[in-house]
C-alpha cells in the first residue's frame, strides 16, 4: 500500500495534538504502520496497532522492526470488532476505510483498505465509544463529503467533536479531507484549515507539520 500525502499530514496533525498525559494509544487499521510510528515519536507511549490484512500486517511488522520505536508498538493481526483488548485507551487513532456503497476495484486488499463494508463508520465509532477512556480523545481522517454523516453518527452515539481541520489541495480547491478530534466530553469546538500547496510548492504550514518526518522538505 502506498503512503499517501494526506495520511502523512494526518499523522503529523495528530502528533501535534496528542495530550501530554496520554500513555495508551490504539491505532485502528494500522496499514504500513505509518501512524503508529509517527505517534511513537511524540513521547513515552504504549501503542497497540491492529491490522486485519496479513500482507499489510507483515509490511508493518517489517517497517516497525527497522526503527528505534519498535519496543513502543505492539502489532496485532485481526479484526478490531472481534479482538479483545486489555483495557480502555487514552487515545484512539484511525485512517478508516473511506468509501461506503461506492464502486470497487479488482484488487481485494485495496478494496478492504478503501471500502468500509468490513468496518463501517457506525461500527468504528461504536467500538471507539466502548474502548476510549472517559477523558480520552480519538482522531479520524475522512473524506470531507462525509462530514455531515460523521456529525450525525457522533450525535447518535453521544460523542462530541472538539476540533475539525479542513484539508485543501490549494486555495482554489474545496476541502477534500477532514481531520477531526473527538471524545466523550465536549470541550469547545475549533475549526482549522490547511492548504497542502501554493502553486507548485508546499505551503509553510504543511512544511511546518511534516518537516520532523520528511527527509527532504
Amino acid at each position: 500500500m502506498k503512503v499517501t500525502t494526506d495520511a502523512c499530514l494526518f499523522g503529523a496533525w495528530v502528533a501535534g495534538h496528542m495530550p501530554a498525559e496520554a500513555v495508551t494509544v490504539l491505532d485502528v487499521g494500522a496499514g504500513t504502520g505509518l501512524l503508529s510510528l509517527m505517534i511513537a515519536q511524540t513521547g513515552n507511549r504504549l501503542i497497540d496497532a491492529i491490522e486485519i490484512q496479513e500482507a499489510d500486517y507483515e509490511q508493518a511488522r517489517e517497517n516497525i522492526a527497522q526503527t528505534d520505536w519498535q519496543a513502543s508498538i505492539r502489532l496485532i493481526q485481526g479484526d478490531v470488532l472481534k479482538q479483545s483488548f486489555p483495557g480502555k485507551y487514552d487515545v484512539i487513532i484511525s485512517n478508516p476505510p473511506f468509501y461506503e456503497r461506492d464502486l470497487k476495484g479488482e484488487q481485494q486488499n485495496k478494496n478492504i483498505a478503501h471500502h468500509s463494508e468490513e468496518l463501517s463508520l457506525r461500527n468504528l465509532l461504536s467500538f471507539i465509544r466502548e474502548q476510549l477512556a472517559a477523558e480520552g480523545r480519538f482522531f479520524l481522517l475522512l473524506p470531507a463529503r462525509r462530514e455531515a454523516e460523521l456529525l450525525q453518527q457522533l450525535d447518535m452515539l453521544a460523542l462530541n467533536i472538539n476540533r475539525c481541520c479542513y484539508v485543501h489541495q490549494t486555495e482554489r480547491h474545496v476541502p477534500f479531507r477532514i481531520m477531526v478530534e473527538c471524545g466523550h466530553n465536549k470541550s469547545g469546538y475549533l475549526q482549522e484549515r490547511i492548504l497542502i500547496r501554493s502553486g507548485n510548492e508546499y505551503t509553510p504550514e504543511f512544511k511546518a507539520l511534516l518537516q520532523p518526518y520528511y527527509l527532504y522538505l
